[in-house]
């Protein structure tokens, strides 16, 4: 089976570009004419492109379903996404507690297994749903629409401002999945390398706000901020960055006012 992915416009692009003849095989090439390796293996077609886009689209209709009715209800949803251990479920331990007088908020917390996350949320003054994406969901690296929508089933939505839906971690397919969501954020830890942004576009293109976690950690360890920034830029130019440590709470005013700037607007916005 081949590799694709999803353009911004929602077409389906299969990476085997030149075909196959039975003999010969063009390695493919990235813009700048460097060789990406051999994809002669993945036997891909127009039959794969036609399921992979069926797919998407029974995705994104159930993506619309989900955006109508939280819209209905003046509910806005976050989708808040990153590489596991990059410090979302610390992130909302403080951001719950610290919005729960402005808003009631809910929270589909997804893990391929577990309770865990969930557990830590569940005490801090939000609904919590859990979705293990291995319990009839195949292990998903990700959440859909679909499972969202079982999560969303699992909360009481009349009593509710504010979904965040803490995806699973994972910095590639998350992005490739539109929930309906209002934004998206991540959370990107400085510990995972300056260069990021560069080898996992998609995720960084996809984001409304980039959280930089673990800032504390910043004079011990061989991370550019500067480099990280201009990688950023590169595939997401403008986007918003906020620089937390979500362990002591530092720089966590920016990341609520940015929520704030979310719940506030008008659903379906």
């Amino acid at each position: 089976m081949g590799r694709f992915h999803r353009h911004a416009d929602g077409t389906v692009h299969n990476h085997d570009e030149h075909g196959h003849d039975g003999h010969h095989h063009t390695r493919p090439r990235n813009r700048s004419g460097r060789d990406v390796g051999d994809h002669s293996g993945y036997e891909t077609g127009t039959e794969r492109i036609m399921v992979l886009e069926q797919i998407l689209g029974e995705n994104d209709r159930t993506a619309a379903a989900n955006r109508t009715d939280l819209a209905r209800r003046g509910i806005r949803t976050v989708n808040l996404m990153s590489s596991p251990g990059a410090g979302k479920t610390t992130l909302l331990t403080r951001t719950i507690p610290a919005l729960a007088e402005e808003y009631r908020i809910g929270i589909v917390e997804g893990d391929i297994a577990t309770s865990l996350d969930a557990d830590q949320l569940s005490d801090l003054g939000a609904q919590v749903a859990l979705v293990n994406t291995d319990a009839g969901f195949g292990g998903e690296c990700h959440l859909d629409a679909t499972m969202v929508r079982a999560g969303l089933g699992r909360l009481d939505l009349d009593a509710l401002d504010l979904i965040i839906i803490e995806n699973v971690g994972n910095l590639v397919c998350p992005a490739e999945f539109d929930v309906g969501q209002d934004a998206r954020a991540m959370v990107y830890a400085i510990t995972e390398g300056e260069e990021k942004p560069l080898k996992y576009p998609a995720m960084f293109r996809a984001v409304d706000v980039v959280v930089v976690n673990k800032i504390d950690l910043l004079p011990h360890l061989r991370f550019d901020l500067h480099a990280f920034r201009s990688s950023l830029d590169a595939v997401n130019p403008g986007v918003a960055v906020i620089e937390v440590c979500a362990e002591t709470g530092a720089g966590l005013d920016l990341w609520l006012d940015w929520l704030r700037s979310v719940a506030n607007a008008s659903p379906g916005t």
